[in-house]
């Protein structure tokens, strides 16, 4: 297995480190192999006092290296000193910005604010002074005045001679996080409409705010979710499709859900969801579960329900997520429903896992999966979004070394991360709807999946980080299963591949590289939405569109932005797009097959036991 062959490269790594030094006293005979067994020893300690000093360092940084973080902001400052010509062109922008200001104030106060065109506009997404209340003096000044700063140091970040790549975008994106934080929509004395709402509600709003505010301070001391999860309960009203768990090892639970038609198509669907989240966001309610509807449309469908990793789970590696995880499950419901084939779906890191899978398959020969279904799932991670800010050698080791200290990455880090993607969205925008207007939002079913986080163990987030990420092994034909390589190019079923408009876990233009990478025919669908809300898209849902196109593998390829042109646009919801190409690819109906096996009896009802661990 990959596990075994990983250990076997390690102890030969230290096999031959440890013969290069024999040899090498050997030939000196200047060292007894009790010298060389102590010298062992001693670098054996230091590297346990580091790990130590940098799982300690890494609780007081939320998980971010301070080397990582002074590596770029060093390395930009250094050459900027050293760009003479970019400093210039920077003092001049200040200086016309500033001018461009100047003309905007005097405008204003000769012919009025109403008949002053703004000297700088937001971006598209950014909707923070799109009020009325911020087009009045003195708050336009205000707010025009921090879009120019923000615009100058975008350009005092970007564009300078001689800096990487990866630095430049990590100190832009850390210069924004930081602008973002003093956004004149954050405070009470700069915001319009807070103070308007303030002196209607006499003040009434920034108690409810304060109130609200304590409320999510003692909830985050104490590890409780967030106010009105309590309200979502799995197997209650999330997650409440029939089905039986029939299968169970100390990775996956399976489960099969019950039939809802006469017939069902032979081939059943087999659902890979990310270990990153509960597999529940598949089935959340009742009228935006994707599971219950596959149901509805006359499929027999198989969940992965992961189990939420502890410390004792440290060693766990990819190579047992896959074969655990994948191979297991898919034994299964060959054993219980006597298909020959199967359509294999895999959701975000579930769908990269999947690939890996298919990959290891085509290779051996095993022709199991009819088709395979790709949710905002990525194969090459050279354009991975703006995660990629936070994978670099240094940060990477820094991360190991506090993972290895408790046996699995918090689901705290995770959640930090991704909300720092999304601040404006996730967190400024937060504290001015929730603390100062005194609104705060409701629950409701995502959110509290949302809130229900799971854990990462330590060898497989290392491995993930390091061998997907770091090094791009799967893209590359360097990821080995078993002991041999894989190539996605082996893969030749026929792919419907999603991506989302919004998406800044897997972006989109990373996730339609699937059709670089396999040698299939794929139908790529960019429907609107994001990570999550965008795959969660049942029929019926508003203000939903999809672009859809699909490519043959005889066909010349086409760029995303030319697939963009090409590509047809629908509205509504692209579920009902899927379930017409899986149709077309599934044989006749025939009768349902039945609920586990004499093998795989059933064990529990759905959801099962994993789904609930804490």
């Amino acid at each position: 297995m990959a596990k075994d062959s990983v250990s076997k490269e390690a102890k030969q790594r230290d096999s031959n480190a440890a013969g290069g030094s024999c040899a090498r006293s050997f030939k000196a005979g200047a060292e007894t192999d009790d010298a060389a067994h102590d010298r062992l020893e001693a670098g054996d300690l230091a590297r346990l006092i580091d790990r130590t000093a940098h799982a300690a360092l890494a609780r007081m940084t939320l998980g971010l290296s301070p080397a990582a973080l002074w590596s770029a902001w060093s390395d930009w400052g250094l050459h900027l000193a050293a760009s003479p010509g970019k400093q210039m062109e920077l003092a001049a922008k200040a200086a016309r910005k500033q001018a461009r200001l100047w003309h905007y104030a005097t405008r204003c106060g000769a012919v009025g604010h109403r008949h002053t065109p703004a000297c700088i506009e937001p971006l598209a997404q950014d909707r923070r002074f799109s009020g009325e209340a911020w087009q009045r003096p003195p708050y336009n000044l205000i707010y025009q005045n921090f879009l120019l700063t923000q615009q100058w140091w975008h350009n005092a970040t970007t564009g300078i001679s001689g800096l990487s790549r990866q630095h430049e975008n990590a100190v832009s994106f850390a210069a924004r996080q930081i602008l973002d934080m003093f956004s004149p929509s954050n405070y009470l004395a700069t915001n319009p409409e807070v103070l308007e709402r303030t002196v209607e509600e006499r003040g009434a709003n920034l108690l409810r705010g304060g109130q609200a505010f304590l409320d999510d301070w003692q909830r985050a001391l104490v590890g409780q979710p967030p106010a009105g999860t309590e309200g979502f309960r799995v197997g209650e009203n999330l997650a409440t499709t029939p089905g039986k768990v029939v299968l169970q090892n100390r990775l996956i639970e399976l489960i099969q859900y019950e039939p809802t038609t006469g017939t069902v198509h032979p081939e059943p669907v087999l659902i890979v969801p990310a270990w990153i989240m509960k597999y529940y966001i598949l089935d959340l309610g009742a009228q935006n579960s994707l599971v219950r509807w596959l149901v509805s449309q006359g499929y027999t469908v198989f969940m992965v329900s992961w189990k939420n990793p502890d410390g004792d789970d440290r060693d766990l590696g990819m190579a047992d997520y896959r074969r655990l995880g994948v191979m297991e499950a898919l034994d299964a419901v060959q054993e219980i429903t006597g298909a020959d084939r199967l359509h294999g779906v895999g959701y975000c890191l579930g769908g990269t896992l999947l690939q890996i899978a298919a990959a290891a398959m085509a290779r051996d020969g095993d022709d199991r999966l009819a088709t395979m279904t790709l949710l905002a799932a990525q194969a090459d991670f050279s354009e991975a979004g703006e995660l990629m800010l936070f994978i670099n050698e240094s940060q990477v080791a820094f991360l190991e070394d506090m993972m290895w200290s408790e046996g699995y990455l918090a689901s705290e880090q995770m959640a930090g991360a991704f909300q720092l993607l999304r601040s404006n969205d996730l967190i400024w925008s937060r504290l001015q709807r929730e603390y100062l207007l005194g609104e705060k939002a409701p629950m409701f079913d995502l959110m509290a999946w949302n809130a229900d986080a799971t854990r990462m163990p330590y060898r497989m987030h290392s491995e993930y980080l390091r061998r997907l990420f770091l090094d791009n092994d799967l893209s590359m034909g360097n990821y080995h299963v078993d002991g041999r390589a894989v190539a996605l190019s082996d893969i030749r079923m026929p792919i419907f591949a999603v991506g989302t408009e919004t998406d800044h876990v897997a972006p989109w233009r990373s996730a339609y590289k699937v059709q670089l990478l396999t040698e299939s025919d794929v139908t790529f669908v960019l429907t609107s939405g994001g990570h999550n809300a965008g795959i969660v898209s049942e029929p019926g849902h508003p203000r939903r569109h999809y672009r859809i196109r699909e490519t043959l593998r005889s066909e010349p390829y086409l760029d995303p932005e030319n697939w963009l042109l090409a590509a047809e646009r629908n509205e509504g919801s692209w579920w009902t797009a899927w379930g017409d190409w899986l149709a077309r690819r599934s044989g006749a109906p025939v009768a349902p097959p039945p609920m586990g096996s004499r093998a795989l009896p059933p064990l529990m009802d759905a959801p099962g036991s994993y789904v609930l661990q804490e």
